[in-house]
């Protein structure tokens, strides 16, 4: 942000949704799959997109404009790279991310609402449906996480565990990680029904499968199993209010033995609540998303720990995103 406002700047901050829902648009038309072939005409595009040849042409000339693709006579190719980073294929692939911050996009403009209102934004779907944007979501969290999870696992140091317990694990990213980390270890993935066939595939795709239990369930509903000595919480305190996660916090308790350790992957908020930038402005993201969800402070999660029944609460990962880890042991 600049040390002193002026209307140049305050104008461009808000022109800055014009290319963020461009590319949301190719990403959700699926724009750069199709041209991964090769170049194609406006009109050959339009058909395969099932759009508009119009808005096609508007769409595609936005995008040469911004760099994304190029445009020769009446051909449109991928620039380079791009492949790589918005196809469904690539590599590097964040297109399940970029899908999913076009769904955020959606709630963020019903922004005012929500806190008039203090309820969440309306839901909506994107044209590829409900089905879809669900799916990029879960695939979102893995390219979140993709090139990560080794360093974060690494930096934790030495853990003591024998069997870790991955709540609402999803594909499977974080799973992998420790396993990785701790050749002898071994896992529960907990997770709701309709992840479970992601997460059996990822898995079966590293070979870690004999090393992992995949367990169906909702913590919302349903007791976490036992089992396991260390239990490993993932982006997932955001979405709750500090009543649900104490809820979850005591389910925890009954599956870990004494001296099980939680650890708790997520945003944490300074005091101040404004530091770190990434958090105040996630906590806006929970509001027009979720019923309570927030950003948490190091205070509060300790508390609400203490509260379940674990101890000794300590930051043993700093960030000012996602990765920060906050750990307690089981009393």
């Amino acid at each position: 942000m600049p040390n002193q406002w002026t209307a140049d700047s305050v104008l461009d901050l808000m022109r800055g949704f014009q290319p963020v829902c461009v590319l949301a648009a190719a990403a959700e038309l699926d724009i750069f799959g199709i041209l991964a072939a090769g170049p194609l005409t406006a009109g050959q595009i339009t058909e395969k997109a099932h759009a508009d040849l119009r808005g096609m042409v508007v769409l595609l000339d936005a995008l040469a404009a911004l760099g994304f693709i190029v445009k020769q006579s009446d051909r449109y190719a991928a620039a380079d790279g791009v492949a790589d980073l918005l196809t469904e294929t690539g590599r590097r692939s964040v297109l399940a991310m970029v899908r999913h911050q076009a769904t955020c996009l959606r709630r963020w403009s019903d922004l005012a609402k929500s806190v008039q209102t203090g309820s969440p934004a309306e839901k909506r779907a994107s044209i590829r449906g409900e089905a879809a944007d669900y799916a990029a979501f879960i695939e979102a969290m893995d390219n979140i996480a993709r090139t990560m999870t080794d360093r974060v696992v690494a930096d934790l140091s030495q853990l003591n565990f024998r069997r870790i317990l991955d709540v609402g694990g999803a594909t499977g990213s974080w799973t992998i990680a420790f396993l990785r980390a701790y050749p002898q270890a071994s896992a529960t993935l907990f997770d709701l029904p309709v992840v479970m066939p992601q997460a059996r595939e990822r898995l079966s795709a590293v070979g870690l499968t004999d090393r992992v239990t995949l367990t169906p369930g909702d913590f919302y509903k349903d007791p976490l199993p036992q089992g396991c000595d260390l239990a490993w919480v993932s982006a997932i305190v955001h979405q709750n209010s500090r009543e649900q996660n104490r809820e979850l916090f005591t389910k925890l308790h009954a599956a870990l033995p004494p001296g099980g350790q939680v650890l708790i992957r997520d945003i944490l908020m300074e005091e101040s609540r404004i530091s770190p930038v990434s958090g105040a402005l996630f906590a806006v993201n929970m509001l027009v998303a979720t019923k309570s969800g927030g950003t948490f402070t190091v205070a509060e999660l300790t508390e609400d720990l203490a509260t379940a029944g674990f101890g000794d609460a300590q930051v043993l990962r700093r960030d000012d995103g996602m990765h920060a880890v906050l750990g307690a042991v089981r009393r």
